[in-house]
Parts: structure tokens; C-alpha cells; sequence
């Protein structure tokens, strides 16, 4: 029997190859290049992703050697590979892996299916699972023999090929049309749902993320999955596919028993995560003040995302085209912090740039300025930044001329700036005028609810990130999560976050040998920084023993600086903020460090 012609039959159902390709890579997160026997690009992603029906250059030798010799091929480190030999390309070429399967009909090779990696992560990727991704991509390669090149349509919309795909994957799979009526869920989706087959299909489905809107597309978030009076929360990722919604679960779900219940019509704002009532009150703050022009004083302990709030107002504003310009008045020394925040002149003081300096005040005009930490301001700048305020103008150092801005100003702090004014720390005139629209933003301890949802928040974050695969988490880790006090607030959530992601292997659950020994034994080295809040009591102090916890405190940090020369490694080292620290350095008169 004369082969089928390899170009015509692959081409013929190019559109469901292509949707095929999409997945598969979104599945083994791994470039793919699907070929015919012509070396004719069927379809492709990534650098791939173009050029569809033209004939590849000659430097193709990888497809080639999977053509002719009609065998499986693996390259570990491309360029040095034998078949690599020769090829002009060779010093140019960004491939660093290589897998490819010949698509074999009728003892003939009719094209080649490939996986490539472009980074080290990717590369790691094959070489440790190669042998899988033959098992798999052979087994694709036998549906695509058997359906491509079966004269068959769409079956309801989707390709069988596609079908037959989805229904031996380990992932929990939803496929929706356009109007969000299931068109297909495979053995695994079923399990999760509690459901069969016969029961699901043209049922209408609603699928969105639980925390924000913008961007959910890329990465495992926490979705709603909600059909009759049923809601689950699922992790998962959601893609939109010609006209096709495709749901790829997350291997391991973190069934948690969060309230669902919440109101559909608060604001979804991208990192401000939390649905406890605090924060949807909080959200629903930001979204009605954003467009404003007046100021915002932000008040919340250190870690809790003052900055983040700042970020949200900014960018929900009509300013968001605009700078946004942010300086710690606590991390930056006293006599620099003037230079910095109005500028200079040229030749203004012994020192200064030939060139004069631009202020950060200047920088931010028809932005906005946010100012962390002003309750470490000097009096004598408070007194300057209310003249600009005031006056709409700024007098950089040295200049006899002032300049116009118009910004917005938000300010934040860990302090009682009330108690500051009545010690003559803080002007009671610059306060009401920052104090415009006061915000504040709860402890983590206080936020009932939200772990779950900053938890998947943050591995969603750094696996993105690093490269790394999601990781399951055990009920157990969450509760001893929930549990404890989190005196670093979300800061602290994120790093801790961030080195279980390292840690974990990959694809694994992170359970409670994971953690770090001090969050397992208890809060001992941690209990002073729960009284370090401003909010607390002179009495309350005076019952925990302040003097005892200041001592400790001062020669944790003093033997933390002695250990490290960078100061944001210290602050790591002690699970506080930069500008905690450099307040602490201040208090204890820590500077000849």
C-alpha cells in the first residue's frame, strides 16, 4: 500500500494540531515543534510559534537525524552533539535539549514531534525525564497515527485527538465552549467533582480565580468551581483555547474549608490579597479613593504591605501612567535625606554632583510620591515638606527659584504619630495634612481566613519565578501555619513561602519536615518582635518585661551585624524589614556598625 502523504495529511488538520501543541506544552512546560516528513513546520511554540507551512533551513539536523534514521533521539547539551556537527548555526543556536519522536505510519516516518528546552530549568527538565517523555510523547504519537489521519471531524467542537489526549492524562481536565457548558472532563476531573461522565457534560460551569482577575492565566491559582448550588475551590490553571476554556487542575489540591460566600461585587485587585472583612473593606477603600488627589496615610506593623496598598491606589488612579516614586525616610541617613527628597543645584554644598540632582519630589510630578516610614522624618525636613505641600512648589538646595509639581502623596508608618506629636516628634500641622484618607492595614494574626489564599498566593509567585513545579501543601503544615502569630506579618508568610518552594522536591507536597525548626518549636526567638508594635501600651509593655526584651533584641541585632557586612542580610537574618532594622540601629545607637 502507498504511504499516505505526510504533508497533505498533517496539514489537513493543522488547527487541531495546533490546539493539540498549545497544551502539551502548557503540560511538560517545554517548548514543542511538530514537523512532517518534508521538514515543513506543521506547528510550534515559543520561537517555534511562526512560520507554519514553510520548509525549515538545512541546520535542522536534529529533525533530520529523527527523520532518517526513524528513531527516537535525546540531546542533553545541544550543540555538542555528533549530529551537531557541521551546522553553521551551531554558535548562534539557543536550543540547550532536545527530544524528538518520529510520528511512524506504515514503517514510514511521517513527521517527528519534538520538546526543546531554551533554559537551564527546562534543560534539567528533560534530562531528568527523559525517559517519561518518550513514554508519553510515543503514546501521543500513536493517537495522532490512529486519529489524524481517520477522515473524522470535530466530535461536539473538540478533536478526538484531543480527547484521546486529555483522557489519559494525570491531571484533572475540564474542557468548556463558549458558553461555559462542559464539553468533556476525563477520570481524574470526575473524581475531584464527585461525578460521572453522563452527568457533567453540557452542564454549565463557572470557573474564576478566588484572589484577582489580571494575569491568572499564567500559573496555578486557587479557582472557584461552581455548578447548581455546588462550589469547590480547586487549584488549577485556566486557559482560553479558539473559543474553548481548558482547566488543567493542579496535581495536588489543598482542600481547605475557606468561606465562599464572600460578596461577587468587591474589587479584585491584583496583589492585594485577602478576603477576610478587613481587607474586602479595605479593597473596597482603595478602589472608591484611588481617582482622588488627596493624600493617604497608610498605618499597619511592618510586613503587612503598606507598600503594596500604595502601589494599588497608584495604579488604579488616573496617575497610572505617571511615576510612582518611593522613599523610606528610614533607611536613608538623615543628612542625605533633604538632598534626596528636594534635590540640588549645581554646586550647592562641598560634594554635590557637578551636575546638580534632581529631587525625588521633582521626579514624581503628576505621579505619586509614596513616603514609608515618616515617622522617621526630621522635624526640620517636616517642616519643608509642608511648605511644598502647602505651596505646590519645591526649592531644591541652592536654588533662589522654586519649581511647580503636582503630586500625590501617600504616606505610611509602623508608628503612633499621634503619641510622636505630643512628644514633639512629629508636626501636628503636617500630620492633618497627611492624614487626609487614613487607612489601616491589619496584623496577619488578625486576618481570620486569608493564610489559605496567601499561601497559594506566594507558591504560585515564586514557583512562577524560580521554574519551579506547584507543590502540594499538607492540611497539617496549613493549620500550624494558621496557628502561629506571624510577628513579620505577610513579609514573613512570603520568605518562608519562597524557601519551601526551594526546598520542596519537585512536584512533592511540602508536609511539616519542611519547615524551618524555630516556626515547628515555637515562638522563643521570636517573641519580642510581637511587642514591637507601636499599638501596644505603655502597661502592656511594662507585663512583658520590655527592658529584658530590648536587651535581647539589642544583642540579637548587634551579633547579626557583626556576622554581616549587608544590611538587608541582617534584616533577613532577624525576620524584620529594612527599615525596622535601620530604626532599630537608630534606637539602640547601633550606627558604627
Amino acid at each position: 500500500m502507498t504511504p499516505v502523504n505526510a504533508q497533505s495529511a498533517l496539514m489537513q488538520i493543522q488547527p487541531t494540531i495546533l490546539r493539540f501543541t498549545k497544551m502539551l506544552a502548557s503540560v511538560l512546560q517545554l517548548e514543542v515543534e511538530i514537523v512532517d516528513a518534508n521538514m515543513i513546520r506543521v506547528s510550534g511554540t515559543g520561537p517555534y510559534g511562526k512560520f507554519f507551512g514553510r520548509k525549515l533551513n538545512s541546520n535542522s539536523r536534529l529533525l533530520r537525524h529523527v527523520l532518517d534514521t526513524q528513531e527516537e533521539k535525546v540531546v542533553i547539551h545541544s550543540r555538542f552533539d555528533p549530529v551537531c556537527d557541521g551546522c553553521t548555526n551551531k554558535e548562534n543556536c539557543r536550543e540547550k535539549a532536545f527530544l524528538g519522536i518520529p510520528i511512524m505510519f506504515q514503517d514510514c516516518c511521517i513527521g517527528v514531534i519534538s520538546l526543546v528546552a531554551f533554559t537551564p530549568e527546562q534543560q534539567e527538565r528533560i534530562k531528568d525525564n527523559f525517559q517519561e517523555f518518550f513514554d508519553y510523547i510515543r503514546h501521543i504519537s500513536n493517537i495522532f497515527v490512529s486519529k489524524l489521519l481517520e477522515k473524522q471531524g470535530a466530535d461536539s467542537g473538540i478533536n478526538k485527538v484531543f480527547l484521546s489526549l486529555i483522557e489519559n492524562m494525570d491531571q484533572g481536565v475540564l474542557v468548556l465552549d463558549e458558553k461555559n457548558q462542559v464539553k468533556f472532563a476525563n477520570e481524574t476531573a470526575l473524581k475531584q467533582l464527585s461525578f460521572h461522565q453522563q452527568q457533567i457534560v453540557g452542564k454549565t460551569i463557572n470557573i474564576r480565580p478566588l484572589t484577582f482577575q489580571q494575569n491568572y492565566t499564567s500559573g496555578h491559582l486557587q479557582h472557584i468551581v461552581s455548578f447548581d448550588d455546588h462550589q469547590e475551590l480547586i487549584i488549577g490553571q485556566l486557559h482560553d483555547i479558539q473559543d474553548h476554556q481548558l482547566f488543567l487542575m493542579a496535581f495536588h489540591q489543598s482542600h481547605s474549608l475557606i468561606n465562599l460566600d464572600f460578596n461577587q461585587d468587591d474589587p479584585r485587585i491584583e496583589h492585594l490579597v485577602g478576603e477576610c472583612k478587613s481587607m474586602r473593606a479595605l479593597k473596597r477603600l482603595v478602589a472608591r479613593i484611588a481617582s482622588s488627589p488627596s493624600s493617604v496615610m497608610v498605618v499597619g506593623e511592618s510586613g503587612t504591605g503598606k507598600e503594596v496598598v500604595a502601589r494599588a491606589i497608584h495604579r488604579l488612579s488616573d496617575r497610572n501612567d505617571k511615576p510612582f516614586i518611593a522613599i523610606n525616610c528610614a533607611a536613608i541617613p538623615d543628612q542625605l535625606l533633604e538632598s534626596e527628597l528636594f534635590g540640588y543645584v549645581k554646586g550647592a554644598f562641598t560634594g554635590a554632583s557637578p551636575n546638580g540632582k534632581v529631587g525625588l519630589i521633582q521626579a514624581a510630578n503628576n505621579g505619586t510620591l509614596f513616603l514609608d516610614e515618616i515617622g522617621d522624618m526630621p522635624l526640620m525636613l517636616q517642616a519643608k515638606l509642608l511648605r511644598a505641600i502647602e505651596s505646590r512648589e519645591v526649592m531644591p538646595i541652592g536654588s533662589s527659584k522654586p519649581i511647580t509639581v503636582n503630586i500625590r502623596i501617600i504616606s505610611a508608618t509602623n508608628q503612633n504619630l499621634e503619641q510622636y506629636i505630643t512628644e514633639g516628634k512629629f508636626r501636628e500641622d503636617l500630620y492633618y495634612r497627611l492624614n487626609v484618607i487614613p487607612m489601616t492595614l491589619p496584623p496577619l494574626r488578625e486576618r481570620q481566613g486569608d493564610i489559605d489564599l496567601l499561601v497559594h498566593h506566594f507558591l504560585n509567585t515564586h514557583t512562577k519565578r524560580i521554574g519551579s513545579v506547584y507543590p502540594g501543601i499538607t492540611p497539617e503544615v496549613l493549620e500550624m501555619l494558621k496557628q502561629y502569630r506571624w510577628p513579620g506579618n505577610v513579609r514573613e508568610l512570603s520568605n518562608l513561602m519562597e524557601y519551601l518552594v526551594n526546598v520542596v522536591p519537585n512536584g512533592e507536597v511540602i508536609d511539616a519536615a519542611l519547615l524551618p525548626p524555630n516556626l515547628v518549636s515555637g515562638q522563643t526567638l521570636r517573641s519580642y518582635r510581637e511587642n514591637d508594635s507601636p499599638y501596644h501600651s505603655a502597661a502592656a509593655c511594662e507585663n512583658h518585661g520590655a527592658s529584658g526584651l530590648e536587651n535581647m533584641e539589642r544583642q540579637m541585632i548587634e551579633e547579626a551585624l557583626s556576622r554581616h557586612a549587608n544590611k538587608k542580610q541582617v534584616a533577613e537574618e532577624l525576620g524584620i524589614g529594612i527599615a525596622t532594622l535601620y530604626r532599630k540601629i537608630k534606637k539602640y545607637e547601633l550606627a558604627s556598625h
